[in-house]
């Protein structure tokens, strides 16, 4: 087991969670608790850009970036194409600058 992380839904992000089938809610916030144990390699991950990093479950994407001892999921849509969509990478992005300030 890795390191301890606290996680943090934004409200977005939730509502979507909570809009999916009882299944899909258990698979997203399974791979979200597991991100939070610190056990990366178990889960689907991939850098998208700076800090900002994609969970990838199913057909579901979260974007979220780890600040101090938290996970941030900051945004949450269903993938449509190989690419992640350039609007939510500059939508995520404005995210964590306006969190972390920077």
């Amino acid at each position: 087991m890795g390191y301890q992380y606290k996680t943090f839904f934004f409200g977005n992000v939730k509502e979507f969670i909570n809009s999916l089938s009882l299944k899909d809610q258990e698979k997203v916030i399974g791979a979200a608790t597991t991100l939070g144990n610190g056990e990366f390699r178990s889960v689907s991950v991939k850098q998208l850009k700076g800090e900002l990093k994609e969970l990838r479950v199913k057909r579901y994407r979260l974007i979220f970036f780890i600040h101090t001892n938290t996970i941030c999921f900051i945004r949450i849509f269903i993938k449509k194409s190989q690419k992640t969509p350039k609007n939510e990478i500059e939508l995520a992005e404005k995210i964590y600058k306006l969190y972390t300030n920077k």
